[in-house]
């Protein structure tokens, strides 16, 4: 395991994993095929679920809302498929919880062509109709996070935007989408950028790329419109430096202060890959039916990069690239993704890669041991919490106390501390069970 220290063009602390993206990144993205049934969470983004329009029995087109926003901090869905309303019932997640959502059978002579919508003219529409069309679009972050990106574009009074980055970085571990989607899709990205600009009115704007897709750099160098004042930049590989917080201060110098978001520090981010749907979808006024997904590891043997319809069952595609003796199967990827514990679960908007592993990289049967107070973890964590107290006050379930006086909320999650503990303490997990206590209680004081 190797650490680093400060320097220019970089975040302090943070860890150099294994990459593993050979496999992948030279991998084109290719179409993959058509579930015979899609199943379609309505939580499948952050805030409150969608509202379905359609009922059981309803025949759809693929690209026509089958759900609408239900409020400001919700986006619609629209049919992934040409097809019909089979049910709308609950529906297995990753977390355990079953949810509500459609199931859609598809049609298996259908041409899947995708219906037009009402185009948003960027010359001639406002910043607030761009936000709306966004929304009406269903786009949320694509990295992951699935925050509906309207909301994230919606500068709060008092503040303005100085600094737009799109982040290319993707440093997980195995992934390539963003990688693929930077070089095959720069038309996409730049037109996206022109909204976003005109969004949001930024004073500098920066596309961020690790050196290791030095290829999706220079490509993008090479076809930025003379017009669009974007300056490029390249950055040492380093984990978690895609997390949006690590970005602005590897290209900004400067610091999110604790408990903030970027625009307390005039920053904006926003993953490449959302970037370019912008820019796909709002000229021709559709919704986001599909998105690019990295299907990869030791268990898969049709490795690739590709396009794939929203609740697509994990089922359905382990069955096409031939998943072989699989153990472990993550959403996202190893470091910052969740093993799933049930193969019917669907992919949905924030799902940016498929990682199986075979019994013999499985970690489900390593030994924990007691905490030998080496550093590592406070040498590796890039918010310079301390997740050796932090995991011991989770232990004695001290719950309250991490959140006062230990910042267990500025956690990100990024699992830097779980990989290079010598114990193999699982810090993150814990982490992750305390903060959603943590956030139950509080919660409940305010009701």
């Amino acid at each position: 395991m190797n650490f680093f220290k400060y320097k220019a063009g970089t975040f302090n602390h943070g860890i150099h994993p294994p990459e593993m993206k050979d496999d992948t990144k030279g991998l084109p993205i290719r179409q993959f095929p058509f579930s015979p049934m899609i199943v379609l969470p309505l939580a499948q983004h952050i805030g409150a679920p969608s509202e379905p329009v359609v009922k059981e029995g309803d025949v759809v087109a693929r690209g026509q809302l089958v759900a609408k926003a239900n409020g400001y901090m919700s986006v619609p869905l629209h049919a992934p498929v040409s097809g019909k309303v089979k049910k709308i019932d609950y529906v297995p997640s990753i977390s355990g919880k079953k949810n509500m959502g459609i199931y859609i059978e598809s049609f298996p002579s259908s041409s899947q062509e995708v219906i037009e919508g009402h185009a948003i003219d960027l010359a001639n529409a406002s910043p607030g109709e761009i936000l709306s069309g966004i929304q009406q679009a269903g786009i949320v972050g694509l990295g992951g996070a699935a925050f509906p990106t309207h909301v994230k574009l919606s500068i709060p009074e008092g503040k303005t935007c100085k600094y737009l980055i799109i982040n290319g970085v993707e440093c997980e571990p195995y992934l390539t989408t963003d990688h693929r989607v930077m070089l095959e899709q720069h038309e996409d990205i730049f037109m996206g950028l022109r909204y976003l600009i005109k969004a949001l009115n930024p004073q500098k704007v920066y596309i961020g790329i690790e050196d290791n897709k030095r290829d999706a750099f220079e490509k993008l160098e090479q076809y930025k419109p003379l017009d669009l004042a974007v300056e490029m930049v390249l950055l040492p590989v380093k984990y978690p430096q895609g997390a949006e917080k690590m970005l602005v201060t590897a290209i900004t110098g400067l610091e999110v202060p604790s408990g903030k978001l970027p625009i307390e520090v005039g920053a904006v981010v926003i993953n490449v890959a959302t970037t370019a749907e912008i820019g796909r979808l709002l000229p021709h006024g559709r919704g986001i039916q599909e998105r690019v997904i990295t299907i990869t590891g030791p268990g898969i043997a049709k490795k690739g990069n590709y396009l794939i319809t929203i609740g697509t069952p994990l089922r359905f595609i382990l069955e096409q690239v031939s998943g072989e003796n699989i153990k472990e199967v993550f959403m996202g990827g190893p470091m910052m993704g969740v093993s799933v514990s049930n193969l019917d679960i669907p992919i949905t908007k924030g799902t940016s890669g498929i990682v199986a592993f075979k019994p013999q990289q499985s970690l489900e049967n390593q030994s924990e041991y007691a905490c030998i107070r080496c550093g590592a973890c406070l040498d590796a964590c890039p918010l310079s919490l301390n997740p050796s107290q932090l995991g011991i006050l989770a232990k004695n379930e001290a719950y309250d106390l991490m959140a006062s006086d230990h910042h267990l909320l500025d956690c990100f999650e990024c699992g830097s501390c779980s990989y290079v503990c010598p114990s193999n303490i699982p810090l993150v997990q814990y982490f992750r069970v305390s903060k959603s206590i943590v956030r139950k209680r509080q919660a409940k004081a305010k009701s």
